[in-house]
């Protein structure tokens, strides 16, 4: 496939108009593909505070609702900490999921 310049002033001016169609079609439409959902709920988070002698495991534990996977939740608090482990210094400030126990 070859790309040339069109010979005539009436093929010059039409490709600069598809061109330009194109280009707004792009700047218009482009962005709301990345556009939030609105009608979208959002996400509530709570915060917890590490006291001293606390794991992450006794934390998603004490948060795992009854007959819950303690793993789930502490892949839920490390995602939403964007915790590379799972040590936790005393006074900490995590963000966790709402308490349901």
């Amino acid at each position: 496939m070859a790309i040339y310049a069109p010979r005539t002033r009436v093929a010059r001016a039409r490709r600069t108009v598809v061109v330009s169609v194109l280009l707004v079609f792009a700047a218009v439409v482009g962005p709301q593909a990345f556009a939030n959902d609105s009608t979208a709920a959002p996400v509530q988070l709570d915060t917890y505070t590490v006291s001293a002698g606390e794991s992450l495991w006794s934390i998603a534990a004490d948060l795992t609702p009854e007959g819950g996977d303690v793993r789930d939740m502490m892949d839920r608090i490390q995602g939403l900490n964007a915790m590379q482990g799972s040590q936790l210094r005393a006074g900490e400030q995590l963000l966790i999921p709402p308490f349901a126990g």
